[in-house]
């Protein structure tokens, strides 16, 4: 499966969550509803997966966490703000060249709709 099909799945799982649940809850309850939504679909997704940052070969631990990382494929940063800001958009693009992933979405729940909050972000794609 490419990482356009992985993100339309996880796209279409997200809108149905939001349309079900709505805005204003915290990003944890969205990132556990979004999970087991993707693994109905047959998606192998990993929560909260370790991300180690490198500096001159020297591997450090530093606490940095993926919320999802679907079919080891896509990167999905969810928030639920008021407003993205462009760190945002940042720490994803840092999370993908970190893992050497190529796409990730970036999802604000905190929204009155949600398709205008859904980000690509990509990385050498």
């Amino acid at each position: 499966m490419t990482e356009n099909e992985i993100s339309y799945k996880c796209i279409g799982a997200a809108i149905e969550i939001h349309k079900s649940i709505g805005p204003g809850l915290l990003e944890s309850v969205y990132e556990n509803a979004l999970t087991y939504d993707l693994k109905q679909l047959g998606l192998n997704v990993k929560q909260q997966v370790p991300m180690p940052f490198i500096y001159k070969e020297v591997k450090q631990a530093v606490g940095y966490r993926i919320d999802l990382m679907i079919n080891n494929k896509v990167i999905i940063e969810i928030k639920a703000v008021e407003t993205l800001l462009p760190v945002h958009y940042a720490q994803l693009l840092t999370y993908l060249k970190l893992s050497g992933l190529k796409l990730g979405l970036l999802i604000n729940f905190n929204s009155k709709t949600l398709k205008s909050n859904i980000h690509r972000v990509v990385n050498n794609l």
